[in-house]
């Protein structure tokens, strides 16, 4: 599993959520919601510390990542985070990773 988060929605979270340097994103599985990519769940996001982190990626002074147990929702796949520019929101897609 591996992580890619554009620059540009690093920027978007920095000044939506007001991070500064250092702070950690958390992508987490929750119990319903829309265009998850297992059917009943969803993606989460939360800025808080890691604890046992599976996988972290920096971009832009911030910290990424999933947790441990968090991992089963990715399993195959690689989470891609970018900027829909017309929205103005990040997008989250699912690309699988058994080439």
């Amino acid at each position: 599993m591996e992580i890619v988060i554009s620059k540009e929605v690093a920027d978007w979270y920095k000044d939506e959520l007001h991070l500064k340097d250092g702070d950690a994103i958390r992508f987490f599985v929750r119990y319903g919601g829309v265009g998850g990519n297992i059917p009943g769940f969803s993606l989460g996001v939360n800025v808080e510390k890691q604890k046992k982190p599976h996988k972290t990626v920096s971009i832009s002074n911030i910290d990424f990542f999933v947790e441990e147990s968090d991992v089963w929702y990715f399993e195959d796949q690689d989470l891609h985070v970018n900027l829909d520019e017309t929205l103005n929101e990040p997008i989250f897609s699912y690309v699988s990773n058994n080439d």
